[in-house]
């Protein structure tokens, strides 16, 4: 069947900012009665008071999708980007809007979640937290190696034809929704520029040595992912993901990046043969160096392994814990549960004002680490334990550890599980301090707590400036 001719609407005023960080128009359009009715379109890459040509691309019954044509009047508060791949890598989507703006419609972000879907009692909700940094704020990124790099039409079009590109050797980001196409990244300014020397000397080593990047769907290539990570002295973790047995190419790869940066104290080589990227299942080994690098926060220390969940913007990171430890208001008598403790950086930061914590998370190797984070600041009166949230937190846990007097919970960005809900509940701590990654599902959360816990503080913290992400945290006391 012949796909439905979708319309190019001209000089549309962008009124808003909605999900995933696309902007909202309302357009009207005809409707069953005769008349017109307001649809919402989502629009990526456009900013509030922008005036723009659209082509819609999906049209539903109620709501439409759809790409700038062509940008009639600019908004007065958009701003120009600062990074070259911007609009075609897919991240940063909001940098066209100057930071106090995006720290306002995340603000509204948080109102709207916790107002529309949790539709709780709220008390006024504290102004967001922003970023000391706005770039340079990663300590982790992972890129990706293509045998062909993705070209925008554009690009091909500038150059006169793709007979004129060489488009081997793509080391970068994969482009939104396709897992087989990689933007060749020169710059990015998420990390310090170690990660761009770093990136760009493995594609040129590559080219000359003639090593192989990785084909999706062929499953051939030797090198297929870089996973880096840096601390706040700039010590780095460079993992590298062979998608082939190691071979003298590969080696020589790993010594020229040993002996080029002296900044990676850790060193680390995969050999992934599966279908997939991830590494999560995968034996790692130590080229050169140590298997981890530590952070410090506060005086504490933490051991951030290869495999280890660590907040990605390491600054902020200190604030959001703050705040969690503030509205946990704790005397040094209380029980805590650290729900999804990953390496038990929480937990270890709020032990030494509580009686005992116990952390709970999913990663065997993250609780490993949240144990050698105890031991190595001399932190005694912690307990942690592996598994499924759901299968772990249950009324034998409750009843052989007792019930807690405040619970920290900081799941993934699904949420908490109903079941997991259900125990808390029969817990009955006197507080809960929830932080999320995600104010839809919190809010979700939320309303499951509601008839035992009311809501008294709200606090977003912005973790991920020029992206539509933000971070929230919320104190519930027992009513």
């Amino acid at each position: 069947m012949k796909k439905k001719n979708l319309p190019l609407i001209e000089s549309v005023t962008i009124t808003g900012i909605g999900a995933e960080g696309k902007a909202i128009a309302r357009i009207p359009m005809p409707n069953a009665e005769g008349g017109t009715s307001d649809i919402v379109c989502f629009v990526p890459y456009c900013v509030p008071g922008d005036v723009v040509d659209l082509q819609v691309t999906k049209r539903k019954h109620s709501f439409m999708e759809a790409r700038v044509e062509r940008l009639v009047k600019p908004s007065e508060e958009r701003c120009e980007p600062n990074c070259p791949h911007y609009g075609e890598c897919g991240g940063c989507k909001w940098q066209i809007l100057p930071y106090e703006a995006q720290l306002r419609y995340k603000q509204q972000q948080v109102f709207d979640n916790l107002t529309r879907i949790g539709k709780v009692e709220l008390p006024p909700i504290s102004p967001i937290l922003g970023s000391k940094h706005v770039y340079e704020y990663r300590n982790k990124l992972e890129f990706s190696c293509a045998d062909r790099k993705w070209l925008s039409w554009d690009a091909i079009r500038a150059a006169g034809g793709l007979e004129n590109i060489d488009n081997t050797y793509g080391l970068g980001f994969h482009i939104p929704n396709c897992f087989d196409k990689v933007l060749d990244i020169e710059t990015c300014r998420l990390m310090p520029d170690i990660n761009n020397r770093i990136r760009n000397g493995v594609r040129t080593f590559a080219r000359e040595h003639g090593l192989t990047f990785y084909n999706e769907h062929t499953h051939q290539g030797q090198l297929r992912t870089l996973i880096l990570r840096t601390n706040h002295r700039g010590e780095i973790m460079l993992i590298v993901s062979f998608g082939e047995k190691v071979a003298e190419p590969c080696l020589a790869l790993l010594e020229w990046l040993h002996q080029e940066f002296p900044e990676i104290i850790s060193l680390l080589y995969v050999e992934n043969l599966k279908m997939n990227d991830t590494i999560a299942d995968q034996q790692i080994h130590v080229f050169f160096g140590q298997d981890h690098i530590i952070e410090e926060m506060e005086g504490l220390q933490f051991k951030v392994g290869q495999k280890s969940f660590y907040q990605t913007n390491t600054e902020q990171a200190y604030e959001l814990y703050k705040v969690a430890r503030d509205f946990a208001a704790l005397t040094g008598n209380e029980l805590v549960y650290d729900l999804y403790t990953g390496t038990g950086t929480i937990a270890n930061f709020v032990a030494r004002k509580a009686r005992q914590v116990i952390g709970i998370e999913y990663v065997p190797e993250a609780i490993e680490d949240a144990k050698v984070n105890s031991e190595i600041n001399g932190i005694t009166n912690t307990l942690f334990f592996a598994g499924d949230m759901k299968d772990v937190l249950n009324d034998a846990f409750l009843n052989e550890h007792g019930r807690p007097d405040i619970i920290i919970t900081d799941p993934p960005r699904a949420g908490m599980h109903e079941d997991v809900i259900a125990t808390i509940l029969r817990a009955e701590p006197k507080r809960i301090v929830y932080v999320s990654c995600n104010p839809a599902t919190q809010a979700r959360d939320l309303a499951m707590l509601d008839a035992t816990y009311r809501v008294d503080r709200v606090q977003p913290v912005d973790m991920f400036p020029h992206t539509q992400h933000v971070e929230n945290v919320v104190l519930l006391n027992h009513r």
